[in-house]
């Protein structure tokens, strides 16, 4: 019997990172035609039943969008049939390819793990199959950029392996976990610049950020919060207790940390009086149109009684964040604003200084979301399977 319960927790907690996790490529374009080419190691060629060799040095296979939501699959020029999935999978960890959509016309990509290539609603839908901890290396180089220390890495690669755990069935009906656009993580590339990211990594592997419920925390991140990062409730109307406002001096001195827009009064006036009816007559609003001081971070122009979100005029204007202030200069309205993005969460250039600072991953994730906790995610797997009562045994 207690070989039994060891060999349960042993399944559980030998959980490994090298699963695949379907990830959506190129969906922020209609691709029509695509080609993948050879970049290292080489890939064998699946097309639904059949095999059509490998891609080795110099080789690429022609991949196209068919009206009857087939594709169409060529080896070099050589025409080999229509289809309804391709599967390209590498022969060995290290292989990689290069992908280059041909219509439309975009800049290339190379990724490592496998793919699969079938026909969607407006195109191509491409799927790379992609290892852990190639995905999360990728994903961490493609936020962070380069150049950063080690510790933020760590950071960051903890806050994107618990998004991905946590999103696993957000694009399901689509044929894939999660894709590649900032909505759920930037991931335009495998990692190719920044070696100490995969060892962040691998450093940090298993980890994730749980709740004081033991559920997958959501890790929100943005570019600077000006200051003051934001209540989770002032963009997405739901709270989270883990995500309150607080002042951050970290960010403060850097170049996103500041920012500065006009736009014509006139334009300003009729998006807020004819979308929200703002009270050009009132007495107390009237005189305000194009006055507003927001000293500490706020979720509505004004007041709430008057119902106009920040988050709606900074997507009208497209403004770098809600975290702004403004005043009328002759016939246009300043907008003085502080920080990029959201403001939720953990503020990337924040954390970045406070580990330059010398701070650990485990005090730059703690401040940014302070109540939650650093845990295994074997572990979080293991105490989650409510089939196993490890009382009847």
């Amino acid at each position: 019997m207690k070989f039994l319960i060891f060999s349960i927790v042993t399944l559980f907690c030998t959980h490994s990172f090298a699963q695949q996790i379907r990830v959506g490529v190129l969906r922020d374009y209609d691709v029509q035609r695509i080609l993948f080419s050879y970049n290292d190691g080489s890939y064998l060629i699946f097309a639904d039943s059949l095999e059509f060799g490998a891609i080795l040095p110099n080789e690429f296979v022609d991949i196209a969008y068919l009206s009857n939501d087939k594709v169409q699959l060529k080896k070099g020029v050589e025409l080999l049939g229509q289809f309804d999935k391709i599967s390209l999978i590498e022969t060995s960890p290290s292989s990689s390819i290069t992908l280059t959509s041909k219509s439309p016309v975009v800049k290339e990509r190379k990724y490592q793990s496998d793919f699969e290539i079938s026909g969607g609603a407006k195109g191509l839908t491409i799927v790379n199959l992609a290892d852990m901890n190639n995905y999360l290396s990728g994903v961490v180089e493609s936020e962070g950029g380069g150049g950063k220390e080690p510790e933020y890495y760590k950071v960051q690669a903890i806050m994107c392996r618990t998004y991905v755990l946590k999103n696993l069935t957000r694009h399901k009906d689509e044929g894939f976990a999660v894709c590649d656009r900032t909505h759920c993580q930037a991931y335009h590339s495998m990692l190719r610049f920044t070696p100490k990211i995969r060892e962040a990594v691998v450093q940090t592997d298993d980890l994730v950020l749980l709740d004081d419920f033991s559920d997958l925390a959501g890790t929100y991140f943005h570019a600077n919060c000006g200051g003051q990062t934001s209540e989770a409730a002032y963009v997405w109307n739901s709270d989270l207790p883990y995500l309150k406002t607080f002042k951050d001096t970290f960010c403060i001195y850097t170049k996103q940390a500041t920012w500065e827009k006009r736009i014509p009064q006139q334009k300003w006036a009729d998006f807020l009086v004819n979308k929200y009816n703002y009270p050009l007559y009132d007495s107390v609003y009237g005189p305000m149109l194009f006055t507003f001081n927001q000293a500490d971070r706020m979720a509505f122009y004004h007041s709430p009684s008057l119902g106009i979100p920040l988050r709606d005029i900074r997507q009208e204007f497209q403004l770098k964040s809600t975290y702004f202030s403004c005043y009328p200069e002759g016939l246009e309205v300043v907008i003085r604003g502080k920080g990029v993005g959201h403001g939720v969460g953990l503020c990337q250039e924040g954390a970045m200084k406070m580990a330059k600072y010398g701070f650990t991953y485990q005090q730059i994730s703690l401040y940014y979301f302070p109540g939650l906790k650093l845990a295994s995610y074997k572990e979080y797997l293991f105490f989650r399977q409510k089939q196993v009562k490890i009382e009847e045994f």
